[in-house]
């Protein structure tokens, strides 16, 4: 195995990483997002129509070349950065690396209309489910006006005043105002791919991390949000605070955290106390989610209706357990077991590989953050875990409910 580390002329950093053996070659291409959208499902529609035409290629001939080389290629947004990435055959590397830099630079957005209609459908498909009106009505309470509060029913409410060319604006400003991360994974000689390489994605506007224009959010007072919707059989119920995010001093023990209190199945404390001991819940679980500036540490169960008042007194029963116990030796080390087992299940193909390498480049934390957090995760004390909780636990809290 060998793996490199260097930039390209326009200053994009990039790993190289040789799996031998492997027969498909992964690559991913993060750019980040410095600058929130000006309406909300600009960037969401940007990340749809890269894939829809370019200047050469119409969007079924694009799709054809795609089918035809058997290449697996998509853009993906994510809160921080614009995701490409593709996996093909080791010998067809050479033409997938054209299609992207094609996609980059000649993308004309003729399909926006179509797109728009699309993503409407899509997202209302989406909202038939309660848990995720449930998790909209959170988003939008946890982050207010902030660009991390754009969820889908926001997203509808200004999708039909987005107009192509705020789209093509919006991916301009992303493609020259932005760092770029480069990630190859695969078992191709490196001097067979980087010459090309430098040729395309060596002639992107320059990668640079002086352009961030997004404030950090904050939640300021607890708030409860309780919607209904009449053909329910069950409730939805969410409770979460916002939190330090990855490369914070904290990060890790509230990884472990999350892993103890819900993220761990049939093991973790919600499920054995909420779910096997008193029968409340259909799904119980936490979950930790990050972005650049911010985390939010959510904790969800699907109830009857009638244990909504007995659910929400045992995610307070939990929570003071795990804000005033310190956890046992046993519960901690297996905590961290866990998450060391579940990095290397998320990271054994070229592409999750690839993924996770450009994710935390583009954000500023190295290709080896996987491996330095691992090494913080082992460290973290039973002590830390609870101030951790009694620090973050308080009372600026978000409750979404959706009931009958």
């Amino acid at each position: 195995m060998t793996k490199e580390i260097s930039k390209l002329n326009n200053n994009i950093e990039y790993i190289y990483k040789r799996n031998e053996d492997t027969p498909r070659l992964a690559l991913c291409l993060n750019l980040s997002v410095n600058k929130a959208e000006e309406k909300a499902g600009i960037y969401s529609l940007l990340t749809r129509l890269l894939l829809q035409g370019t200047k050469n290629y119409n969007s079924e001939e694009l799709a054809n070349e795609f089918e035809k080389y058997a290449i697996d290629f998509s853009s993906e947004l994510f809160p921080n950065y614009l995701r490409l990435k593709f996996v093909c055959l080791n010998e067809d590397v050479s033409k997938a690396i054209e299609l992207l830099y094609e996609v980059l630079t000649n993308s004309t957005f003729e399909e926006f209309e179509k797109e728009k209609i699309k993503l409407k459908g899509e997202i209302q498909a989406q909202l038939d489910s309660p848990r995720a009106l449930a998790m909209d009505a959170y988003c939008r309470a946890m982050y207010g006006n902030h660009y991390y509060g754009n969820s889908m029913t926001k997203i509808l409410e200004n999708l039909d005043s987005i107009t192509k060319d705020e789209v093509i604006n919006a991916f301009d400003y992303i493609l020259n105002n932005s760092k770029k991360s480069l990630a190859i994974v695969g078992d191709v000689e490196k001097s067979e791919i980087m010459p090309q390489i430098e040729e395309t994605i060596g002639k992107l506007p320059v990668s640079t991390d002086n352009n961030f224009d997004i404030e950090k959010p904050e939640l300021k007072e607890a708030k409860e949000v309780i919607n209904t919707k009449s053909d329910l059989n069950q409730a939805h119920i969410i409770k979460g605070w916002q939190v330090p995010t990855y490369g914070e001093p904290d990060y890790p023990a509230l990884i472990l955290l999350n892993i103890i209190l819900g993220a761990s199945g049939l093991s973790s404390r919600l499920f054995l106390e909420l779910r096997d001991k008193k029968g409340l819940a259909y799904v119980v679980r936490s979950s930790y989610e990050t972005y650049k500036l911010a985390g939010n540490f959510m904790i969800y169960i699907a109830t009857e209706p009638k244990n909504i008042e007995v659910s929400l007194e045992g995610f307070d029963e939990e929570i003071e357990k795990i804000r005033t116990i310190p956890v046992g030796e046993k519960e901690l080390s297996d905590a961290k077991n866990n998450l060391i087992g579940k990095c290397a299940f998320l990271e054994e193909t070229n592409l999750q590989q690839a993924c996770s390498y450009a994710k935390y480049g583009v954000v500023g934390f190295g290709f080896d953050y996987t491996e330095k957090m691992k090494d913080l995760v082992k460290a973290v004390s039973a002590e830390q875990v609870l101030e951790c909780a009694k620090k973050y636990f308080n009372d600026k809290s978000v409750l979404s409910i959706i009931k009958p």
